[in-house]
């Protein structure tokens, strides 16, 4: 007789039980229900040696507990988030008292690294800030990326638009003109600087530019027609959580455009651009996307031209809220080609 898929066997129950019953590895599990980790993220918090925790994460892949993602040089390990062992992972963890002097210090020691993290990324736009579309330009035709952005969009005016991660304000340039109301969320002042300064050149006097965490919006909720997330996953140490509370902000019958590059072997942008990700696959989006309760309606690949020496694909996603609403926005060719 096969065990129901949300049963365990007796040797692999013990076997994720096991792993877990240890202090560091319980430590680990904590860590990673927040977010996923270097093994170097995982050595600074804990204290210990490399090998040390090494051991103890291979251990726990072993045992079903979390799971190990490998991208390029980089190695990345999160709770595992599917079978009976995922499960019982994340149930150990909500046994675990947040109070606890040693679970608290790691917590304490992961907001460093989260910290650390945010700054390098601020470091990059606070230096870049005046050069950012200069340096996107060398990652891909952005002329070709703007016309399938324009047609995934369609021309209906928008009651609401909003930029996630807005840079130096291209998005709000090209989109804002057909929007009563557009606003700008970006992490970085320098940024918004000059954001500001170039839509005021363009006269885009319907545009509000905010200043805010990506994870924690400073928008009210169900209030937006369109969100943009353009090339910014790609930064992000939780993609999914980003995409959810993006999602968040959308009304009724509300669309997502998401664009980032395809999975590619650039390890360069880390260094110099602080890429922490490389690249999406199609479905990883997809599946995150829809996690976040909404419909995905297209996806697109735009790849470089050879002649040309372009080395990254394009991949725009189209999601819709499903929920019903008394005006639906009409659908564009884009979704349904």
């Amino acid at each position: 007789m096969t065990p129901s898929p949300r049963l365990l066997p007796l040797e692999p129950a013990l076997a994720a039980l096991n792993a877990a019953g240890e202090e560091t590895r319980l430590r680990l599990l904590g860590l990673l229900a927040e977010t996923e980790l270097t093994v170097s993220e995982a050595v600074a918090i804990l204290g210990q040696s490399q090998p040390r925790v090494s051991r103890h994460l291979k251990l726990l892949v072993e045992a079903g507990l979390v799971e190990r993602r490998r991208e390029g040089a980089w190695a990345f390990f999160r709770l595992a988030t599917a079978d009976v062992q995922g499960e019982i992972a994340r149930n150990v963890v909500s046994w675990l008292d947040p109070l606890d002097p040693v679970l608290a210090g790691d917590r304490a020691r992961l907001a460093e690294v989260r910290q650390a993290r945010a700054d390098a990324a601020a470091r990059y736009f606070a230096d870049h800030a005046s050069e950012w579309d200069e340096i996107r330009s060398l990652h891909v035709p952005e002329a070709q990326v703007e016309a399938a952005m324009r047609e995934a969009v369609g021309e209906a005016p928008l009651r609401r638009l909003l930029d996630l991660g807005a840079g130096a304000g291209r998005m709000l340039e090209l989109f804002a003109p057909q929007a009563e109301q557009a606003i700008g969320v970006d992490l970085s002042s320098a940024m918004l600087a000059v954001a500001r300064g170039r839509l005021e050149e363009a006269g885009a006097r319907n545009v509000q530019l905010r200043q805010g965490d990506i994870y924690a919006l400073p928008i009210e909720r169900n209030s937006c027609d369109l969100v943009i997330v353009h090339q910014v996953l790609h930064y992000l140490d939780d993609p999914g959580r980003a995409l959810r509370e993006a999602a968040r902000a959308l009304a009724p019958g509300g669309r997502l455009l998401v664009v980032d590059f395809a999975p590619h072997r650039e390890e360069a942008l880390r260094d110099a651009h602080a890429h922490r990700r490389l690249g999406f696959a199609t479905q990883e989006i997809s599946a995150l996307l829809t996690q976040a309760g909404l419909e995905v309606l297209s996806q697109k690949d735009l790849a470089p031209c050879a002649e040309d020496g372009g080395k990254l694909t394009v991949s725009l996603w189209l999601a819709r809220d499903p929920r019903i609403i008394a005006d639906p926005l009409p659908r564009t060719s884009y979704e349904t080609a």
